[in-house]
């Protein structure tokens, strides 16, 4: 989920849900809050769950206190469940997917956090051979500790497949059964994705919790940065906005900067700084820095770099660029206003028109919704809501589509003279009653026949009266 989604769940878990049996419960408490801290009632409940439910070697025997980071906002308790005894099995039924993912998270870290450490047997084994030597590693679990309750899932790029090794002794010789020869070059660091960026600002000091969601809309809301599958990717806009701020105001974009803020307003809060003294030493400094910038680039426009596509102006044949407009991004022409041809991103999607055998094309409407449809149009006609995939029915040879969704969601045929076709209530989308339709299709009428009256009533409106004067005006 992005941090803004995250956020929005986390408030609904905070605010109430409606639990079987207990009514409306506030599942977790405050989340906008980068404390440790755990009350001594949330430890204790923490150490008979844990006892009662794993036994005695599964607690530590005293309770697991953490040390909040300096500068941290230290007025809430850490993010806990406010009753382990709500576990997210016993509240599942209640809670929407989203729901009991994050609660399940929220309430495994808190648990685990007052769990015996996990037990672990590490194996090393070298095999000299040749003059070189050959070393494998394995880990073997003895004890679960906490990870019978919550285990911290490993980055893609830094998981290693660990196979167990087989029982070997000192001086045992070793049969060369098979040599893999690979290279492996070292790889640039990976770009951030949501979570990592978090992760940064928040080793950084920059930014609160309150604060990271927002940001990254932001960045992502202006253009700044894209999200390609889950990493973000720096925009032209973006590469030439940071450049600027960073010739301009070094001393602001600096990393330590919002750090140092956080600290000076932390003085203010104690009462060890003057808040004057703090914003007049900031905009001293801030004055003629922005004064000096807007002296030098008083006329100047900065061009933002266009991104080329691999498409041509079929009028001049220039190669198109891509732009944004009110209703996303399109490819022009660079000759603009010479030449002002224009076309839409063509997104061409896996399988065959079901109807005509065409390419079929990822379209976006007026309101931002995407659908699919036949690269001939209305000669066709064929348009879903449903995605079109790269497999083919085995009953028919038409394309398998699959409902719009993430997750492994089953395929399923939409030619109705398939003996395997789905009927579209039965893809998982709800499908209306012909009363409901009914009901919709007055709905749109009454909605019509309104719009229509308004613009009789305002065609019926008497001109005004022009005075006297400016009637002979007209007249002259």
């Amino acid at each position: 989920m992005t941090p803004r989604r995250t956020m929005s769940i986390a408030q609904q878990l905070y605010e109430g849900v409606e639990i079987s049996g207990l009514g409306s419960v506030g599942l977790i408490t405050y989340m906008r809050t980068d404390s440790l801290r755990l009350s001594e009632e949330a430890l204790a409940s923490a150490r008979d769950f844990i006892v009662s439910h794993y036994g005695e070697s599964y607690y530590p025997g005293q309770p697991r206190r953490f040390k909040t980071k300096a500068g941290a906002q230290d007025a809430h308790e850490a993010i806990r469940p406010t009753d382990v005894n709500l576990t997210p099995e016993r509240v599942r039924k209640d809670l929407t997917q989203e729901q009991y993912r994050l609660y399940r998270l929220i309430w495994g870290r808190f648990t685990a956090s007052q769990m015996a450490n996990a037990v672990y047997d590490n194996v090393s084994v070298d095999v000299l051979s040749a003059g070189y030597t050959f070393r494998a590693n394995y880990s073997e679990l003895k004890f679960p500790g906490y990870t019978a309750v919550y285990e911290e899932a490993k980055d893609e790029e830094s998981e290693e497949l660990k196979n167990p090794l087989p029982s070997l002794s000192e001086g045992e010789i070793l049969k060369l059964e098979k040599m893999k020869p690979e290279q492996q070059f070292t790889q640039p660091p990976s770009r951030y994705t949501e979570a990592t960026l978090i992760r940064a600002m928040e080793e950084k000091g920059i930014g609160r919790p309150s604060t990271y969601a927002p940001t990254i809309s932001t960045i992502t809301a202006h253009d700044y940065v894209i999200k390609e599958g889950k990493y973000l990717h720096p925009t032209p806009l973006g590469e030439v906005v940071t450049a600027l701020m960073k010739e301009r105001f070094a001393d602001i974009v600096d990393l330590k900067f919002t750090n140092h803020m956080e600290s000076e307003l932390d003085e203010i809060e104690n009462g060890k700084a003057d808040w004057r003294s703090v914003l007049q030493e900031f905009y001293t400094g801030f004055e003629k820095e922005f004064e000096k910038a807007e002296k030098e680039l008083d006329g100047v426009r900065i061009k933002v770099p266009d991104v080329l596509s691999d498409e041509y102006c079929e009028v001049c044949g220039r190669q198109l660029v891509v732009k944004k407009g009110r209703f996303g991004h399109f490819l022009a022409c660079p000759g603009f206003p010479e030449c002002t041809f224009t076309k839409p991103i063509v997104v061409e999607m896996p399988g065959k028109c079901p109807k005509c055998g065409g390419r079929i094309l990822k379209r976006t409407s007026k309101k931002g919704y995407v659908f699919y449809a036949c690269e001939r149009g209305t000669d066709c006609g064929f348009i879903t809501w449903d995605v079109p995939t790269k497999d083919f029915c085995p009953n028919c040879g038409k394309t398998l589509f699959k409902k719009a969704g993430r997750g492994p969601l089953k395929s399923f045929c939409i030619n109705e003279e398939c003996p395997a076709f789905v009927p579209e209530d039965k893809r998982g989308y709800k499908k209306k009653t012909p009363a409901e339709k009914e009901a919709s299709a007055k709905k749109t009428t009454g909605k019509s026949a309104a719009k229509t009256a308004g613009k009789k009533s305002s065609a019926k409106k008497s001109p005004a009266k022009k005075s006297p004067a400016k009637k002979s005006a007209g007249k002259e």
